[in-house]
């Protein structure tokens, strides 16, 4: 009895059948849609309504309410017993590769790769720490599509290692489409990690393994305006944005095609997909930015601090030696306004010795735009950030799950809570469930 958990980020299944009745041949997806596919639910709140939380609730079993895990890496800080201890406790042999916001507390992983985010250790085998480190580095600094040589040296030898001699080939040149098409990079990501995961699954062999994906959220989010089946005559990317006749939604799902056909060809291992929540077309205009370097941002503010950590797009966390010490730059970041009239900071959470921070400026970034910093003198704006993307995508709460046959008669009812995806699986290894 093994079971293979694809974290398919935020992908909207609605969008997929769209594809295929408009005459596309994406034979994984027609039979996920064809076999045991329900709608999950989750959050009522937007607020809540973040990957990070939602696959917290399926890694617990446990509502928002309930492990109130709110930010990217919280989860290191908690307390909450996760689907990995629970099943290795139980004598189930566990693998995972990069699930979000989960931390490693397994006592003998089959092998456990974490997420770009989240500071816990992997399982301390070579390939483990190459893809890691790696990963941690392209996703991290993905804005400024610089990959240091050390990051390249990683990948190749995580390639070397786990990917065939034929699909190498073919992904050496997908490699290379990525300078004429940047958003395929996260599909290249995407590529190697679920190569790398299918050579520790064959190798390893646990009962239970999960594999995170989430090019496919970042292109929803950044192209979903370029999709041929989305049709708004209001809503268009510009064309330095990116090709009007390029469609990375069909480019992204014919590459995830090819993962789950292979998924579901696997011998005696039952497959479950889920999307843990999905994405919409957005509704305006908005521009994503981040900051280039953030130890020279905070340098440049005069912010005394002891760590500074990168999350995911506009967000990053800072750790201080005192409350004092993260009050002070609390105010100091508050006050930062665009031109001496929008913030440039909406989003601070103050934890006492640490502020949770998110690069909320909505709007395009001039070379004359500037912030006033802590000797009152004007920075240029442009100098400190790099673009990330025009916002296409927004989070919405339903989700899509499917399962295979061997596990469908433990799935949830049609539009369950994504939480209940935790207690299929453990009725699937016949854990009793309290």
């Amino acid at each position: 009895m093994k079971l293979i958990l694809l974290e398919l980020n935020e992908i909207n299944f609605d969008f997929v059948r769209k594809y295929i009745r408009s005459g596309e041949k994406l034979p994984g997806f027609t039979k996920l849609l064809e076999g045991n596919f329900i709608h999950t639910n989750s959050e009522e709140k937007y607020e809540y309504l973040e990957p990070w939380i939602q696959w917290v609730s399926v890694h617990t079993g446990k509502s928002y309410k309930d492990h109130k895990i709110f930010r990217l890496g919280d989860i290191v800080s908690s307390s909450e017993k996760q689907i990995f201890e629970t099943l290795e406790e139980e004598g189930i042999t566990v693998g995972a590769v990069s699930p979000m916001n989960a931390r490693n507390n397994l006592k003998k992983p089959s092998y456990f790769i974490p997420d770009p985010w989240t500071k816990t250790s992997n399982d301390g085998s070579l390939i483990s720490r190459f893809i890691h480190q790696s990963i941690s580095q392209a996703v991290n600094d993905n804005a400024k599509s610089k990959l240091t040589k050390k990051t390249i040296f990683y990948f190749v030898m995580s390639m070397l290692i786990a990917i065939p001699l034929k699909k190498l080939f073919r992904l050496s040149f997908y490699a290379l489409s990525c300078f004429k098409y940047k958003y395929r990079k996260a599909l290249f990501l995407d590529t190697v990690i679920f190569g790398v995961h299918q050579y520790l699954f064959k190798k390893k062999n646990p009962d239970f393994s999960t594999l995170f994906l989430n090019g496919g959220a970042h292109i929803q989010h950044h192209y979903f305006f370029n999709s041929k089946i989305y049709k708004d005559s209001e809503n268009k990317n510009p064309n330095w944005y990116l090709e009007g006749e390029v469609d990375p939604l069909l480019d992204m799902l014919r590459c995830y095609d090819k993962m789950i056909t292979e998924l579901l060809s696997t011998d005696n291992v039952e497959i479950l997909v889920a999307t843990g929540l999905s994405q919409k077309p957005y509704d305006r205009t908005k521009f994503y930015y981040r900051l280039e370097n953030h130890k020279k941002f905070l340098k440049h503010l005069g912010i005394s601090y002891k760590e500074v950590l990168p999350r995911m797009t506009r967000d990053f966390l800072i750790k201080f030696g005192s409350s004092t010490d993260a009050e002070k730059a609390h105010r100091q970041l508050k006050s930062l306004k665009i031109n001496d009239k929008v913030n440039m900071f909406n989003h601070i959470d103050n934890r006492g010795k640490e502020l949770f921070v998110t690069l909320t400026y909505p709007n395009e970034i001039l070379n004359t735009d500037f912030v006033r910093i802590s000797d009152g003198k004007k920075m240029i704006l442009k100098d400190q950030v790099v673009f990330v993307a025009i916002k296409n995508g927004m989070h919405q709460a339903e989700g899509f799950a499917y399962f295979s046959d061997g596990i469908k008669n433990f799935a949830p009812s049609d539009g369950d809570h994504v939480k209940e995806i935790y207690f299929s699986i453990l009725k699937f290894f016949g854990i009793t469930v309290q």
